[in-house]
């Protein structure tokens, strides 16, 4: 652990309101950014992320420090996000995503019109593929390819074995090469 993140949680644990304050600015994009890519719509993305941090901020003092500060906070998101999908039942989720296109062609690159709408195409198909995933699939994929975060510190935060983080990562990749199979170029 950095000497820095070593200070931070210092202060965190001391009540330090500016230190709270800087770790929300810091982390606020990440943690959302992941929310979504779980949850699938930003509504319910901010609010795991709202969630998230009063859970953070009122469980700070039982930080250990055994892991990353970042790993502990990606749990907490990954236990919020699959609390969630096991509170809901999977008729309402179906029903939410037909009505619910949150933002998908918002994010289109800017520029050629016919570029965008094939951007907000893949993206909703990679939304929809995405959802078939089981949701540790899921969430080992989204942490590998989002946020970027090496085998290992996935292993942690999912507190499961690297060997199984691996192969559900191969699983999921398989599923959605399997399910956006055409849009693979002759």
């Amino acid at each position: 652990m950095a000497k820095d993140e070593r200070e931070l949680i210092s202060r965190l644990q001391s009540g330090d309101v500016a230190a709270f304050r800087e770790l929300v600015e810091t982390n606020k994009r990440r943690l959302f950014t992941l929310a979504y890519s779980m949850v699938g719509h930003v509504q319910e993305a901010e609010d795991v992320s709202q969630e998230a941090f009063i859970k953070i901020h009122r469980s700070i003092r039982d930080f250990r420090g055994d892991a990353q500060l970042s790993s502990w906070m990606y749990r907490i998101v990954v236990n919020l996000c699959l609390n969630r999908r096991r509170k809901k039942s999977l008729t309402a989720m179906e029903l939410r995503e037909d009505f619910d296109n949150d933002g998908v062609i918002r994010s289109a690159p800017e520029g050629d019109p016919e570029q965008q709408t094939e951007a907000s195409l893949l993206k909703r198909h990679l939304r929809h593929a995405m959802q078939k995933l089981s949701p540790q699939q899921r969430t080992i994929f989204v942490l590998r390819h989002d946020q970027d975060l090496p085998l290992k510190e996935i292993s942690s935060i999912m507190k499961i074995s690297e060997g199984t983080v691996k192969s559900q990562l191969f699983r999921a990749v398989g599923k959605l090469q399997q399910a956006l199979a055409f849009y693979k170029v002759e």
